[in-house]
């Protein structure tokens, strides 16, 4: 229960990759007016939430980690779990779709 992690490419291994739960990482830019609505709701399940790992990756400064995760529209939820792609959601998703899309992925 934690403010997710902002990762990059230098830190993806350690925060993601090497974490034996489920990760949901926030693609998103700052320009993306639905990743901005989106951002309160992704925080405030990562406050609320214990049984997995909340990380943001900003598409404009990380692009090799957008492309590796087949981004093409934002925002974009990724599930990851023991370093392994399970799940992805596009565009703007509401609290309980969210938390019914960390529920499928733990």
């Amino acid at each position: 229960m934690s403010e997710p992690i902002h990762v990059s490419l230098d830190s993806f291994a350690a925060e993601v990759e090497s974490f034996p739960g489920t990760v949901l990482i926030d693609f998103w830019a700052e320009w993306c007016m639905p990743c901005r609505m989106m951002a309160p709701i992704f925080e405030d399940l990562a406050k609320s939430r214990d049984d997995a790992k909340f990380c943001k990756v900003n598409v404009d400064e990380n692009p090799d980690l957008a492309m590796k995760f087949g981004i093409d529209a934002i925002p974009a939820i990724v599930a990851v779990k023991g370093g392994r792609y399970l799940d992805k959601s596009v565009g703007y998703t509401d609290r309980d779709k969210l938390e019914s899309f960390l529920e499928e992925n733990l």
